[in-house]
């Protein structure tokens, strides 16, 4: 069985039964100081674009449909990047990726920035995923609603500077206060995804997020995976990003290189719920999960 894109863009209804496979989105870090421990960038410019080059690569062979390049970290205490260096980063290695796979991957482009964004769907990008879901740079919604381009937007209460650390966790943001965590991200989500209508972004042209890691517990993220047929109800494809992140390590009491079993255990119940994306580092083995657990979800 064949693990397709199952996004159909202003199609989607009941999240139990429309979409019948769902999307594996492989990340691509071009930065120094990811929290995974798997950014590319190298003191040689050129060798850090043909090493990007040669993950999305490999993550496409691997099952990938989405390709998310991003060249700011967003891990908890992570220094802004300057929107120069951001751009050297990641547009060539979005056109580079464009000119080498054409068109058998989608490619997302992971900032907060509308001049990135911009240029970065100049290069060949096809959407933006933005962790702040357009409220960073009031040009952003504009920059999608002009392109035409598919645009993800992320729930996100994180307070910029405010973090907490665990030894052997790491560092994690440090969490709201929500009434309802799951009633409270599907209402903002809505309020969101309205703001970028209002803006002119077609409305089968958005993707929700509900912040997984951002600004919430560890109780709060796993409800929050185990709402998605709620949240699909609100109309949109859901994108879940958990792959390797704090809520894992405090379950698990591990460190980020060791969470692939924690990972791989919410990629099969996102899966299972109805994700039409899923955000992973770990590309093949994300992709047969999802994809067997589709396939239980297909016999009831």
């Amino acid at each position: 069985m064949q693990l397709v894109p199952c996004i159909k863009w202003g199609q989607v209804s009941d999240p139990m039964t429309n979409n019948t496979s769902c999307a594996i989105m492989g990340i691509i870090n071009v930065t120094p100081d990811s929290f995974s421990g798997d950014g590319l960038v190298h003191d040689d410019l050129r060798a850090t674009h043909q090493a990007a080059l040669n993950q999305a690569r490999q993550m496409a062979a691997d099952g990938a449909v989405w390709l998310d390049v991003g060249g700011e970290s967003s891990r908890p205490g992570a220094e802004p990047v300057p929107v120069e260096e951001e751009l050297n980063r990641v547009v060539p290695v979005i056109g580079q990726i464009r000119a080498t796979l054409g068109g058998s991957v989608k490619i997302s482009v992971d900032t907060v920035k509308a001049r990135v964004a911009t240029a970065a769907l100049e290069a060949g990008a096809d959407a933006i995923n933005d962790i702040t879901a357009g409220q960073s740079d009031p040009a952003m919604l504009g920059v999608a609603s002009a392109a035409g381009c598919v645009l993800m937007l992320m729930h996100n209460r994180a307070r910029l500077g405010h973090i907490s650390v665990d030894q052997t966790v790491g560092g994690q943001h440090e969490p709201t206060v929500y009434q309802d965590v799951v009633a409270d991200v599907e209402a903002e989500l809505d309020r969101l995804t309205q703001q970028a209508i209002d803006h002119g972004v077609a409305r089968d042209k958005i993707v929700i997020d509900p912040g997984i890691g951002f600004g919430k517990t560890v109780d709060d993220n796993m409800r929050l995976v185990n709402a998605i047929p709620r949240l699909r109800r609100l109309g949109f494809p859901v994108l879940i990003g958990h792959s390797r992140k704090s809520f894992i390590g405090h379950v698990m009491q591990l460190p980020p290189q060791e969470r692939l079993e924690g990972t791989a255990a919410v990629t099969a119940i996102s899966a299972y719920l109805g994700a039409d994306i899923i955000r992973v580092h770990d590309v093949k083995m994300m992709h047969r999960i999802a994809q067997m657990s589709r396939a239980l979800r297909a016999v009831g």
